[in-house]
């Protein structure tokens, strides 16, 4: 006999048997899910497929008979006096179809109301209120007897200790469930990294073990909601309501949150509407679902069709595809991306999770893979998530082979070979081949020509794309050797487009040694870091040179930026193409080291409005800054001059409310002049 039990029918049951009861107890009272739901469920309805097509198969205790997992012996044990059941699964639109007709044939009619609303994934609860108090909670435990959790439940805020407005009956127990919203669940994983604490896997995990602490003031630091899906016991309501959408409603109008999704629709085709309606919103919800529940919507009709084994026969969850799935990592290999970021991705035995067919995974960066422990031969549950990028959660350790071997990050860019750095204080790697590397081609491109870098205007991203998709740039340096006969051979770039883009490329050759510094894209090097740099070194050579200490005598430069400055120009690819760029012709005006502290307007702050007649904002801004001055954004007592133009607007008033000095643009130019 084969271990799983495949080669026969009764083998394959005990194995079913066995494996769901583990992953129940791990699910239900250890609050630490083995394997994802969908393979979850797809273990049970072979179970299930087996017992129907085999009844001696059946056993008493089989997990087809239960509903959940025993419960918690350190919790005081409460019976049900109504069973909290579970909801058979559809899981296509034939399926849900297939409800309907049942449903329609059980009540002997054409056409029938469906209350719908979202299948939360979170924890079954039941709350008993009496004369509007409430007075215990419990967990489904394993659907006839659950645990006491109600003084942990006191503490979830949106449950109303004493129900509001009137007409509530002397006994009322709901039914719901407790969850964590996302940006609550991101949090409390903050929170349990920076303690260095156990992260939890997802929000119903997060839940489910705050819940069922044994101490109330840790359930009570835990940010936990509830939202009710129905009512299981209830002395008289006058007058009793006829439907489920009228007992929720009456559930709102108590004070009791319910989700507000919730919809009455007609037949199989509304039920389809609202499947596809809740599943394109999915995202956009504060909590995570897993599907959707169809409940016929008179409770008459609710109790004429009763139920069967486990589960109402007048509901139904209807899952969306699984975000879920288990697979194996057969390697791991790392990306590069645009700005050098190195993310080892998994390679993985494709598998079908979130509606498509996923063979890769992010693994993020190193830090991850080590916090997770993923390696070569793991199995892994994999998530994807509508149109988010495939990620792989978690390792099942049991499955894991012998002597499968760790991630390395490697020391060389696989695409370049320069050297992967990863500072102290990051979490990324990067190739510091920024100018070189042919994965940051396109990236370095666009920056390199942008308005505020060397201002190549006509160099966009369609035409750097064909560039360096055609082989005809590798690094900037590249452009300056571009004819006319290597860009008539681009879509859409007829003979004047070409010619008009070549001038620009040759006026580029012009430039200042602060544009030219942040044109070389280095990382944490914006515009006014670039600025600082070229007034206190004077010359490209002197900053090349200059040590992490010597740059850290830069204003406003610490130690990130100072070492992110020295590995640029350590990097011997980098400092190629900057001599190819000087081969190129490409130049600026040097001044002397710290000549900006002698400048004329050295410590002036300047601020510009309005529309000047001949002077571009950004044009006198570097007129400015060229001869040391500082321009701001807003005017205040610390501000020299106001240089404002035609329709100058508040900051023009400011200024004259303040006192300061007004200047146009004639007598900008005589003081820079002067």
């Amino acid at each position: 006999m084969t271990r799983d039990g495949s080669d026969n029918p009764a083998g394959r049951a005990a194995f079913l048997r066995a494996e769901i009861e583990r992953h129940n107890h791990a699910y239900y009272v250890l609050d630490a899910p083995t394997i994802p739901d969908a393979e979850y469920d797809r273990l049970f309805r072979e179970l299930q497929d087996i017992e129907a097509a085999h009844p001696e198969l059946s056993t008493p205790d089989s997990p087809t008979r239960r509903v959940g997992g025993a419960p918690l012996p350190e919790f005081r044990q409460v019976a049900h006096a109504v069973p909290m059941l579970s909801l058979n699964n559809a899981f296509s639109a034939e399926e849900a179809a297939a409800f309907d007709r049942r449903c329609r044939e059980g009540l002997g009619v054409e056409q029938i109301d469906y209350a719908c609303e979202p299948k939360f994934d979170g924890l079954a609860i039941g709350l008993r209120y009496e004369k509007g108090v409430f007075v215990q909670g419990a967990t489904r435990g394993d659907g006839f007897t659950g645990e006491d959790v109600t003084q942990n439940l006191r503490t979830v805020r949106n449950i109303p200790l004493r129900l509001t407005g009137s007409g509530y009956p002397d006994l009322l127990e709901v039914r719901g469930e407790v969850l964590m919203l996302r940006r609550d669940f991101e949090r409390l994983n903050e929170r349990q990294r920076a303690a260095g604490e156990k992260e939890f896997a997802n929000p119903r995990n997060a839940a489910a073990g705050s819940l069922r602490q044994l101490d109330p003031k840790i359930a009570a630091q835990r940010p936990l909601r509830f939202f009710a899906y129905g009512v299981a016991d209830v002395s008289t309501v006058a007058p009793a309501p006829s439907l489920h959408s009228s007992m929720m409603e009456r559930l709102a109008a108590w004070g009791i949150p319910v989700a507000a999704e919730r919809a009455v629709v007609q037949g199989a085709a509304g039920l389809m509407a609202y499947y596809e309606r809740i599943g394109a919103a999915r995202r956009t919800l504060s909590y995570d679902i897993d599907g959707v529940v169809y409940k016929v919507n008179r409770l008459a009709d609710q109790e004429r069709l009763g139920y069967v084994s486990r589960a109402p026969r007048f509901a139904i969850a209807h899952k969306f595809p699984a975000e879920e799935a288990l697979t194996t990592v057969e390697a791991i290999e790392v990306q590069v991306g645009r700005t050098g970021a190195i993310t080892p991705v998994a390679r993985l035995a494709p598998v079908f999770v979130g509606g498509v067919t996923v063979t890769n995974a992010t693994l993020h960066n190193e830090d991850e893979v080590r916090r997770k422990d993923v390696r070569i031969g793991d199995t892994v549950i994999v998530r994807r998530a509508g149109d988010v990028i495939p990620e792989v959660v978690s390792v099942v350790p049991e499955k894991r082979p012998i002597l499968a071997p760790e991630f390395v990050m490697p020391k060389k860019c696989p695409v370049c070979g320069s050297a992967v750095e990863k500072p102290e204080d990051e979490a990324i790697a990067r190739c510091s081949g920024g100018l070189f590397c042919p994965a940051q081609r396109k990236q370095a491109l666009l920056h390199f020509a942008s308005r505020r870098a060397m201002d190549i205007e006509g160099l966009g991203e369609k035409l750097v794309e064909q560039l360096v998709d055609n082989a005809v740039i590798k690094t900037p340096a590249d452009l300056y050797k571009l004819g006319v006969l290597a860009l008539a051979n681009l879509e859409r770039m007829a003979e004047k487009s070409a010619a008009n883009l070549l001038a620009a490329i040759d006026k580029s050759r012009h430039t200042t040694l602060a544009r030219f510094i942040y044109a070389l894209g280095i990382r944490n090097v914006g515009e006014a870091t670039a600025k600082d740099l070229a007034r206190h070194f004077g010359s490209l050579d002197a900053l090349m040179a200059a040590d992490a200490d010597q740059l850290q005598l830069v204003p406003d430069v610490g130690p990130v930026v100072a070492a992110s400055i020295a590995r640029f120009f350590a990097e011997p690819h980098n400092r190629e193409v900057v001599e190819q760029l000087r081969a190129a012709g490409v130049q600026w005006e040097e001044g002397a080291p710290s000549a900006a502290a002698h400048a004329p307007l050295a410590g002036k702050t300047f601020v510009l409005t309005g529309t000047l007649p001949t002077l571009t904002r950004e044009a006198a801004k570097e007129l400015i800054e060229a001869r040391g001055g500082k321009v701001a954004g807003s005017v205040s007592k610390k501000t020299h001059y106001v240089v404002a133009g035609a329709e100058a607007g508040s900051k023009l008033e400011k200024a004259q409310e303040l006192g300061v000095n007004i200047l146009d643009e004639s007598q900008l130019k005589e003081l820079l002049e002067s």
